[in-house]
């Protein structure tokens, strides 16, 4: 598989243009102009399977493909069970995944009870932290009977809390000292000691006078999930994402980062950073790391407090680790709210956030949660799919929605453009959203999310277009593999189907035709529909099909060609085209096509 990492530097990535989308000439959905400067840059070797067939305590497993489809990349829950990382991964590699992104854990404040034990919430005691403990006492107390005892006048003021099933080596600590590990049972506590302004002193001097810090507890695994998963990211040829340390929400704005605990943050954030890159700084597998602090985007995102916490973290990850980091922000398009945006606002929102360092911004396509619509501009008199009516009601697209998903990443793809012109290195990835707003049978162990179908997965990577450098898909556990038959097994028997994601004019010599972009498109027969009558187009005998783009394409992408006049087809008029595989199985989203008058 070919991997979208380009090199800038010794950090993130480099890139090329998103095209167009709509059939040219005069078309009201103008294309990019490809960046000159991102054209040029190398790309490393990807990662590939050591062997074609391995065996361990979790069974044996190929590490040959399967079903290859247009998705490659899924979020994955964290599981307590080893076997269950491999099983997981061998689904996914099979269904051509090559990208693996983390669910994670957030920083939290906490109060302590008078006898030194850790609080939850709600006042009462955390059983998460009633194990650690050191010479009798609790690792809070120990925490402090250390500091006081090199300057009675230290304390601790603030305490916070970090939970994870990773473990941590010795350069996850500053100061040895006041810093340690603390071994209880199958779990491993480590106890970090920090300034609260963030500055992490590097003199570790705790007695020259008298001071207030913070404790982190941090919560840990005596088996490191993160090695494990990078060991079956080199069996797998897979990137790994693991998550960085969710911020503290701000407790009047929910949906905002606590910049109050910024400091505590970026202290926890750089030492887990230091110890990524001690251990695995030289791993491929090692793709980046996932901010995982979800924000809407808009046109006031700027302004967003939680973006000042973004550039903090993602500075610490330039520093010390020299890996992109992915983030995904999720976009809302519906009229019927004070808060719906715009696909120009969203673009806005992008270019605020490609400023705070971010190497990939994969924006969740929003339908299924309902909040943004996959339809076409001429279906904006149409009802909304009945699944979307928990989120807007009975109500037409155009009245429900300010865009389609089509448009946003149409308009993001331009706002890339300039952020590349600027010097922000940034690609942008499509987040398929793979449920429903809701379902008889939700698929997740919380909330009411339903599964959905292939053919909605379909509808939506070609609404995502070429416009995008790569499509995953939020997420595999539990919604890839609830339900019968499970999207996992549609996915197995129908994977060949092709996929038209986008149709330009495209002439070649002196003939007029038709250039299409989409998966499984060999040998396959494009069909277009128009007021005067059907076509259908054989690539191998009329056109040309070319498997290996130059443009930087979603993995799998290829491009197909036909010949066609368009002088029989009426200026403005909506046209329909679509292909079909030498099978017979037809893509199931028509391509919606215009020339514009």
């Amino acid at each position: 598989m070919r991997w979208l990492f380009l090199v800038v530097g010794a950090a993130i990535l480099a890139v090329v243009a998103a095209v167009v989308i709509v059939i040219q000439p005069a078309s009201d959905e103008p294309a990019p102009t490809p960046s000159k400067t991102a054209a040029a840059k190398p790309t490393p070797t990807e990662p590939t399977p050591k062997t074609s067939e391995f065996t361990d305590d979790c069974g044996t497993f190929a590490t040959k493909e399967k079903a290859p489809y247009a998705i490659t990349g899924y979020w994955i829950m964290p599981k307590s069970n080893p076997c269950t990382w491999r099983k997981q991964l061998k689904e996914i590699h099979d269904a051509g995944g090559d990208t693996i992104i983390r669910i994670g854990y957030g920083l939290q404040f906490r109060t302590v009870s008078p006898s030194g034990e850790i609080q939850t919430r709600q006042g009462e005691l955390d059983s998460l932290y009633k194990a650690c403990r050191e010479d009798g006492r609790t690792c809070h107390e120990a925490a402090e009977h250390d500091l006081m005892k090199a300057n009675p006048d230290n304390r601790i003021g603030r305490t916070y809390v970090y939970r994870t099933d990773e473990s941590f080596g010795p350069d996850l600590f500053r100061c040895p000292q006041m810093e340690r590990s603390i071994k209880a049972g199958n779990r491993t506590y480590f106890r970090i000691i920090t300034q609260p302004d963030g500055s992490d002193d590097s003199t570790c001097d705790f007695s020259s006078k008298g001071a207030s810090y913070d404790l982190i507890l941090v919560a840990g695994s005596a088996e490191d999930s993160l090695s494990e998963l990078l060991d079956l990211g080199d069996q797998f040829g897979m990137r790994i994402f693991p998550s960085l340390p969710l911020a503290p929400r701000d407790p009047n704005v929910k949906i905002r980062a606590s910049k109050h605990h910024l400091g505590t943050l970026t202290t926890l954030t750089r030492r887990i950073l230091q110890d990524y890159g001690a251990r695995f700084a030289e791993r491929d597998s090692l793709g980046g790391v996932y901010q995982p602090f979800e924000v809407q985007m808009s046109a006031t995102l700027a302004t967003n407090p939680t973006l000042e916490v973004y550039a903090d973290q993602h500075t610490i990850v330039a520093q010390e680790l020299g890996k992109p980091i992915l983030i995904s922000p999720y976009m809302d398009a519906r009229k019927r709210v004070a808060f719906g945006q715009t696909p120009k606002q969203v673009a806005e929102g992008f270019k605020a956030l490609a400023k705070t360092g971010v190497g990939i911004i994969a924006p969740q396509d929003s339908r299924g949660t309902g909040k943004v619509g996959l339809f076409w501009p001429d279906e904006r008199d149409s009802e909304v799919d009945e699944r979307l009516r928990p989120a807007v009601g009975e109500a037409t697209y155009g009245t429900a929605y300010h865009g389609s998903t089509r448009d946003y990443y149409r308009e993001m793809s331009i706002a890339r453009e300039e952020m590349l012109q600027a010097g922000h290195q940034v690609q942008l990835w499509a987040n398929v959203e793979a449920f429903e707003p809701s379902g008889d049978e939700p698929c997740a162990p919380q909330g009411t999310r339903g599964k959905t179908d292939k053919k909605r997965l379909d509808q939506a990577v070609t609404m995502a277009g070429r416009y995008v450098q790569k499509v995953v898909s939020y997420m595999w556990s539990d919604f890839m593999t609830c339900g019968k038959p499970t999207l996992e097994e549609e996915i197995t028997s129908d994977w060949q189907r092709p996929i038209a994601v986008d149709a330009i004019r495209r002439s070649r010599d002196i003939q007029d035709g038709i250039e299409v972009r989409g998966y499984h498109l060999k040998d396959g027969t494009i069909t277009v529909q128009w007021s005067g009558g059907t076509k259908d187009l054989a690539v191998p005998a009329v056109g040309r099909l070319d498997e290996n783009p130059t443009e930087e394409l979603p993995e799998g992408m290829s491009t197909a060609w036909v010949p066609f006049d368009w002088a029989q087809v009426p200026a403005g008029e909506w046209v329909r085209i679509t292909v079909k595989s030498p099978s017979g199985k037809k893509a199931t989203e028509p391509l919606h096509v215009r020339i514009a008058t």
